[in-house]
């Protein structure tokens, strides 16, 4: 295991424009209600975000209500989702007093700070981070955790650094396997696991893994990480690290509970079993697979009979989308969607498609490819902790 830092660093940090999180009693407002049993969601305006839908308040989880996506390909920061796994959230930083830790199996630890670290080659990135148990409350049977719709999950564009640049820094020794990684969030209680996680040793330097402090070309949202992030690309949710403060080489498999333990699948080309059993060997979550939706309609919604355009996003973990391919007849027939701007094989694909529906009910469905030649299930598949839902989507509409 390694060292912290993180009590040294509060001692010393003044506010700098804190976060002061809403009361329960400020948890009042309108419901949304997801497509699957206990669904129902307040919607609730936590510091810079406008209304989302509140899965757990300590810690926070907001989900991002699905219409959003139709918006524009990037996800607004104010609408971004938010996933902590440990109640203990840092409610005050002082940027200029903020420092980078890192350590471990390199020729000389440093200490960076945020003007240190920005005056580095800056670059930028769009790229999708989803949750794991995204799309999680529509697993039959069901199982636990946060029974999440469509929507934790968002695009954007980051901005900061390689990791790999700071990696250098310090001198990455012979014999290096992991970096591991951690920030300022921590656990109520002093016998559960402080969250981190970690990147074989050439992933983390592959020039692509990013520490960002820019978020759509403004500073982080405190809810996403402010004021530093690693951005893992085409990686799940569960590898960006929040409030980064600790970067750990290693010389030896990173040991941690949420490595070991948490966020593991099957260890099968689907990551699923039947449903009900349990995989006798796992492995980490790790990149993302291909996935598509209609944005511009919502399942039940009544629509005019006759011509119309249907919008909609795709993405995978960064082959890049190759085709989308929309049904209006339940899977019968299919017909390839028009591909919008490319912003790069990590981001959102928009897709369009020109529809002519007659009057009566219709099932939508939207397949994605991927460059790589990957493809969406038609049938659901399942595995114990509802991880990496990716079947084709179904919108059922009513023309009129």
């Amino acid at each position: 295991m390694f060292e912290l830092g993180r009590r040294d660093f509060l001692r010393g940090a003044v506010a700098a424009g804190g976060l002061a999180l809403p009361s329960l009693n400020a948890l009042a407002g309108e419901v949304a209600t997801l497509p699957f049993a206990n669904g129902e969601r307040p919607l609730v305006a936590y510091p810079g975000k406008r209304p989302l839908m509140l899965t757990t308040a300590r810690p926070p989880q907001l989900e991002t209500p699905f219409s959003i996506f139709d918006e524009s390909v990037l996800t607004p920061n104010d609408a971004f989702f938010v996933r902590y796994h440990l109640a203990d959230i840092p409610t005050s930083i002082d940027p200029d007093l903020f420092r980078l830790e890192v350590k471990g199996h390199v020729d000389g630890a440093v200490s960076l700070s945020l003007a240190e670290l920005k005056s580095l080659p800056t670059v930028d990135l769009v790229a999708v981070n989803q949750c794991s148990g995204n799309s999680r409350g529509f697993l039959v049977p069901r199982v636990a955790g946060g029974q999440l719709g469509n929507g934790a999950m968002g695009n954007a564009r980051w901005t900061g650094i390689p990791l790999k640049a700071v990696l250098d820094k310090a001198g990455v020794k012979p014999g290096a396997v992991q970096v591991a990684f951690t920030g300022l969030d921590g656990p109520v209680l002093p016998e559960t696991p402080r969250y981190a996680k970690a990147l074989d040793i050439d992933h983390a330097r592959d020039g692509e893994v990013m520490l960002a402090w820019a978020m759509n070309g403004e500073d982080l949202p405190w809810l996403n990480g402010y004021p530093l992030k690693l951005v893992v690309p085409g990686y799940y949710g569960t590898y960006w690290i929040k409030h980064l403060s600790a970067i750990t080489v290693l010389d030896k498999p990173f040991d941690g509970f949420w490595m070991q333990k948490a966020y593991r699948i099957p260890e099968n080309a689907c990551a699923c079993v039947e449903p009900g059993t349990a995989s006798a060997k796992t492995v980490p979550i790790n990149r993302l697979p291909v996935r598509s939706f209609v944005t511009s309609l919502a399942d039940g919604a009544t629509v005019a009979a006759g011509k119309m355009g249907l919008r909609g996003i795709a993405f995978d973990g960064g082959s890049g989308i190759q085709d989308v391919a929309v049904s209006l007849d339940d899977g019968r027939t299919w017909a390839s969607a028009k591909l919008g701007q490319d912003l790069g094989r990590y981001s959102f694909r928009p897709w369009t498609f020109e529809a002519d529906l007659p009057a009566g009910p219709h099932v939508v469905r939207v397949q994605a490819t991927a460059t790589d030649g990957a493809t969406q299930p038609m049938e659901p598949r399942w595995n114990p902790a509802g991880y990496m839902r990716n079947v084709v989507e179904t919108t059922r509409i009513q023309a009129v």
